[in-house]
């Protein structure tokens, strides 16, 4: 924050050296994001204290995650958190000075000349009432300036992404911690076995169409034709069908949210790369005013939303909602450049899992969290529903606890599921992300204000953890199981078992005559 240009003066009754409002001009904030917060947005509440206690912790943390610009963030907060407290003791001797004035003047008329405190018995109500004015002026230059700190301290806080676990590696190298179902080929260089891309396989079997949605929308979209559009209504209700045994509340949920909501979930317009991320809708000029909408790159943001400023009963802990909706990613072309088909697109249908639980340090009653109930358990949940999708799927797959730089600011712990693809093998070795699982502890909880109260510990008010998991990205499911179970001298596309109730009964997906 640039200090203030104005002059000085002394106060020759208060004694104080104060600021003279006149030469102010309005107070700016020094930090303003793009968008707009209607006064129903929920307040963010940031544990500042705990950043202001462990800011070399803060600030490594940020050169860990790749986040450098923000590493200097906590340093900031605690200057910043100075100036706020020199303000404070500036403003106190003006307040005490100002109350004593107001005592007198309320006792002027009854008990003239009486002195009180340092008020000299010759000061008349004139002069009394004059030197109140300036005072009051100076308080308020004083709150205006208390105000524009604590927002930038707020603004520094949420921007700082959150603190890694200590499952998670540092650097930018995952750890395979596990393998779904056996390798399709160990030892391609001696197999005769020919490979296709999904892309040459859906247009021989007339699934997929790129040339037309280039021509409608551009580069990054498709058509699912025949088979291909029932595949992807299968892997939907496959999806839910795992999820909805295990308990999952199924929600359809919206997919415009106020930008505020998805900066809230650790969505940015940028990312920390400077690659657009989120598609913003156009406002028009006589809109500017009112706040700015997203399309939602992933149904995380929009069931986050759902229970932003609202208490959960820790009855109704953990709950846990699974749901469907078409996802918008502004990334695929600068990403993808050299990625051709459906691996990465800016528009697909996505299953997601979103839950709420009690935090892991939460004194339930004089317990500690269930071990059956806390984050841990529930992280592991949303893995084995993974698992049992893509094995059931047929798919060779290998998990992996990804490192600092791979994680997204919300996340403190991050499992990646990639699944093998033929066609990839000369960039990644094969290997293609389909799903993932975060942990986000009380990140988004935060920030969206959700809180979660005990009944037995005193109804006191928590924020609870928040926790996330892919179980189904269409698109890239699909493109696997069209490469992985692509018959060459049949022309055909062996369909999964668990998929054949909602294809028909259809085995297999053969070329038309």
């Amino acid at each position: 924050m640039k200090p203030h240009t104005g002059s000085f003066f002394n106060c020759s009754s208060c004694r104080l050296r104060v600021l003279r409002v006149a030469d102010l001009g309005p107070v700016k904030t020094p930090y303003r994001r793009n968008y707009i917060r209607p006064s129903s947005a929920p307040k963010p509440v940031i544990d500042i204290k705990h950043i202001r206690q462990n800011p070399g912790l803060y600030s490594q943390n940020c050169v860990d995650r790749n986040y450098k610009a923000q590493s200097k963030a906590p340093w900031k907060i605690i200057e910043l958190f100075d100036q706020r407290q020199a303000l404070q003791r500036s403003a106190r001797g003006l307040r005490e000075r100002n109350n004593a004035l107001r005592r007198k003047l309320a006792n002027a008329a009854s008990r003239s000349g009486d002195a009180e405190g340092d008020i000299q018995p010759t000061m008349d109500k004139t002069t009394m009432l004059s030197e109140a004015k300036v005072l009051k002026a100076e308080l308020n230059v004083i709150e205006q300036q208390e105000a524009a700190l604590e927002e930038e301290m707020e603004n520094l806080a949420q921007d700082l992404p959150n603190l890694s676990s200590t499952h998670t590696p540092v650097g930018d190298t995952p750890e395979i911690v596990g393998y779904i179902n056996e390798h399709p080929e160990p030892e391609p260089d001696s197999s005769d076995r020919v490979w296709r891309s999904h892309v040459h396989i859906g247009s021989e079997l007339g699934l997929l169409d790129f040339a037309g949605a280039a021509s409608t929308s551009g580069w990054g979209w498709y058509y699912l034709l025949n088979e291909g559009a029932m595949l992807e209504q299968a892997l939907v209700q496959y999806a839910l069908s795992v999820a909805r045994k295990r308990g999952w509340m199924t929600v359809s949920p919206p997919s415009i949210v106020y930008s505020h909501i998805s900066a809230a979930c650790g969505f940015q317009p940028r990312d920390r790369n400077g690659e657009q991320q989120i598609y913003t809708l156009e406002q028009a000029e006589k809109d500017k005013s009112k706040p700015s909408l997203a399309l939602a790159g992933t149904a995380e943001i929009p069931l986050a939303g759902m229970k932003a400023n609202q208490i959960i009963e820790d009855v109704e802990l953990p709950l846990k909602a699974v749901g469907v909706s078409r996802c918008y990613r502004a990334e695929a072309g600068a990403r993808g450049v050299d990625t051709k088909g459906l691996y990465r697109v800016h528009e697909f249908t996505k299953v997601e899992m979103f839950a709420w639980i009690l935090p892991d340090h939460s004194e339930y009653g004089g317990f500690a969290a269930s071990s059956a109930h806390n984050s841990e358990s529930l992280f592991e949940e949303m893995l084995s529903i993974q698992s049992e999708i893509l094995q059931s799927l047929g798919l060779h797959c290998r998990i992996l606890e990804m490192p600092t730089t791979d994680l997204g600011a919300s996340a403190t712990r991050k499992r990646d599921i990639e699944a093998y693809f033929p066609s990839r093998y000369e960039k990644d070795e094969g290997w293609g992300e389909v799903t993932s699982t975060s942990v986000c502890t009380d990140y988004q909880s935060r920030r969206l204000h959700t809180r979660a109260r005990l009944e037995k510990a005193g109804r006191r008010l928590e924020f609870p953890y928040t926790l996330n998991g892919t179980a189904l990205a269409v698109p890239r499911v699909l493109a696997a199981i069209l490469e992985n179970h692509w018959n060459e001298d049949e022309l055909s596309v062996t369909i999964p078992q668990v998929l054949r109730l909602w294809m028909g009964g259809m085995e297999k997906i053969q070329r038309k005559k």
